[in-house]
């Protein structure tokens, strides 16, 4: 009984030694950097944030590094006042069988309008015409119908006023990390009414748990499904299928079945898991492919089929060859069923739903995947090129853990390669960071939140519109050139002139409503303010040549004679066709915000012209 008694004992030690392991403690080793206190504080909330808001870095100061980084790192500040911000954008809480028949593009209101009788096919030669157009633009209303664009509006705003105003910020980087790691766009048409509850559902809540979840969030949701083809991948090695061929007739079209598609398999080992030099081979992708064949889309159009599907599973037969999880479908009449072998493991055959699920397992937990997502947030949070020491350290903590990202990013912070002198401000921001950063330094107003998505894309990020399912790239020399530096510069002087419509701020007040006397003094205030940490002296004398260069503001006004975004359906280029022309383009975020000066009465003066010429100079682009 005794040695019982002991086994015991020792087992729990064993399993308590374990538990203590896997969960690290913060130790940040700035000091052995030679970096101060405030350097680290300015550090962190460079990198751990969108940037500090004025007196941010004295609020961390109070509470301690460490405290500061493990409220981040759980995510738990309040956000009353985010959630009253966004509680004007009725999109967010919808589900997607709402919104899919809610925001509908041209095509689907016309094809919906004559399937329900309300359009013939003979009126289709009318909508060439203005006056019927608005008919149709009312009709719309009447029923509750609504065009994607101004769905894709309220997924932009939503993104640029969190990145804002959240206490969270590191969840909000976390968010746009993960995202962009598992891409989907809403340039597909297919995707792109769901790629709101993508970020919602499936990468916001699993930005710092087990990757594994995260991965199978993002592979069973529509967005993912559609955006690479998965939810039309199947197979004819399938006993269910052969048999219903069987039974119908010869030219049904039940007779067709959807061919192998390998596009995400392929993206799947490529660009989430693996990466391209993780040891996979063609044959690799295929028999992925063949694994997740069956996994698809349930029904969610008010067309019939949806019900018809929610009958049929009622039966034990449905409930065989139809299996849903949410807006997940396993259609097992799709399935695959013969063995196959994926990167040397055997899978049997009929392996069915969890088959598929096994196999994301296997690529969740294999040593490159480890590698392969370490290396991308050591480059996303410490270098362009971080060391194989530093990815290999992390990863060690990824594996160890079953991929948790939360103790991952705290190897990270334990590293001294993370608070390297060298390694300050040496990441280059994306023009959605540049944006955020803008806002949140100034402690601008933010009241017209889109309004900023056309400087985005000005400045070459699109925002949720990449195409490639590889994400934006995270180097700096993919955002630095010429003409997205004289973008940059354009937007600080915009942004400062408060001639961006929905966007205000109060300049002197950063100051204690004190005008500087020069704009030498203009230069040294600013600065300290907008650049702290700064060689303020040799930045200062970079500057003081372009704040004298009185071509710069022929420049702006140049630059501010576009500045609304897009203003017809053809123009956003978001799948509606251009049928109805700018009879149908939403209203939401169009023309000056009420609030904002009209240009010819907008801030201006030397120290707009400071502020801006210093969020467009070079060293407020690092991070």
């Amino acid at each position: 009984m005794r040695y019982i008694v002991l086994i015991f004992i020792f087992i729990s030690l064993a399993f308590t030694v374990e538990q203590f392991n896997s969960d690290q403690r913060l130790q940040m080793p700035y000091k052995k950097e030679g970096l101060s206190e405030r350097e680290a504080v300015e550090h962190l909330l460079s990198r751990l944030s969108f940037g500090a808001r004025p007196g941010e870095v004295e609020k961390a100061l109070a509470i301690g590094l460490e405290k500061w980084v493990q409220q981040q790192l759980e995510h738990s500040l309040p956000g009353a006042a985010l959630e009253k911000k966004l509680s004007g954008y009725d999109a967010l809480a919808l589900d997607n069988e709402t919104i899919v028949n809610t925001y509908l593009n041209a095509g689907q209101v016309v094809r919906m309008m004559q399937k329900n009788g309300t359009l013939s096919k003979d009126s289709m030669a009318k909508l060439e015409k203005a006056d019927y157009r608005k008919d149709l633009l009312k009709l719309m209303q009447e029923k509750g119908l609504k065009l994607p664009q101004e769905l894709n509006r309220q997924l932009v705003a939503q993104k640029l006023i969190r990145a804002v105003y959240s206490e969270n910020q590191l969840q909000e980087l976390m968010t746009d990390f993960w995202f962009n790691h598992f891409n989907v766009s809403v340039t597909k048409g297919q995707s792109q009414p769901y790629v709101l509850t993508y970020e919602r559902d499936a990468i916001r809540p699993h930005t710092m748990g087990k990757f594994e979840s995260l991965l199978k969030a993002t592979a069973q949701h529509p967005a993912m499904l559609y955006y690479l083809d998965n939810a039309s991948s199947g197979s004819d090695n399938n006993e269910m299928n052969q048999r219903i061929k069987k039974m119908v007739p010869a030219n049904s079209k039940l007779k067709k079945t959807a061919g192998l598609n390998e596009n995400y398999a392929r993206e799947v080992m490529e660009l989430h898991t693996l990466g391209v030099d993780g040891g996979y081979v063609q044959a690799d992708v295929t028999e992925v492919a063949r694994a997740l064949t069956g996994w698809t889309v349930r029904p969610m159009m008010k067309d019939g089929y949806g019900e018809r599907l929610a009958k049929m599973q009622q039966s034990r037969l449905g409930k065989n060859m139809a299996t849903t999880e949410g807006d997940f479908l396993f259609l097992a009449v799709r399935h695959d069923q013969q063995e196959k072998t994926v990167l040397g493991k055997k899978y049997l055959s009929n392996g069915g739903l969890n088959e598929g699920l096994e196999v994301l397992h296997q690529l969740a937990t294999h040593p490159s995947t480890a590698t392969f997502i370490c290396k991308k947030i050591a480059t996303r949070f410490v270098c362009d090129t971080p060391s194989a020491t530093l990815v290999a350290a992390m990863a060690d903590v990824f594996t160890k853990t079953g991929g948790d990202i939360k103790q991952t990013m705290i190897a990270m912070l334990n590293s001294r390669e993370f608070w390297k002198k060298e390694v300050l401000r040496s990441k280059i921001k994306s023009p959605f960071e540049l944006v955020v950063s803008a806002i949140r330094a100034t402690n601008a107003d933010l009241r017209n939140a889109y309004q900023l998505n056309d400087w985005c894309t000005r400045m070459g990020q699109k925002i949720y519109s990449y195409g490639a399912p590889t994400g934006f790239p995270d180097k700096a020399s993919f955002w630095v050139n010429t003409g997205s530096l004289l973008n940059r510069m354009n937007f600080g002087l915009a942004i400062a002139a408060q001639r961006i419509p929905g966007v205000g701020m109060n300049l002197l007040g950063l100051n204690n409503n004190h005008e500087p006397e020069s704009v030498e003094d203009a230069l040294q205030t600013y600065s300290a303010i907008l650049l702290p940490g700064r060689n303020q002296k040799e930045n200062i004398s970079r500057l003081t040549t372009l704040v004298r260069d009185e071509a710069l503001q022929a420049r702006l006004d140049k630059a501010l004679a576009s500045t609304q975004p897009p203003t017809s359906i053809e123009e956003d280029k978001l799948g509606a066709g251009d049928m109805m022309g700018d009879a149908m383009t939403p209203k939401m975020g169009k023309g000056k915000d009420k609030k904002t000066p009209p240009m010819e009465t907008a801030v201006s003066g030397q120290v707009a012209h400071v502020v801006g010429i210093i969020i467009g100079s070079p060293e407020f682009q690092r991070k």
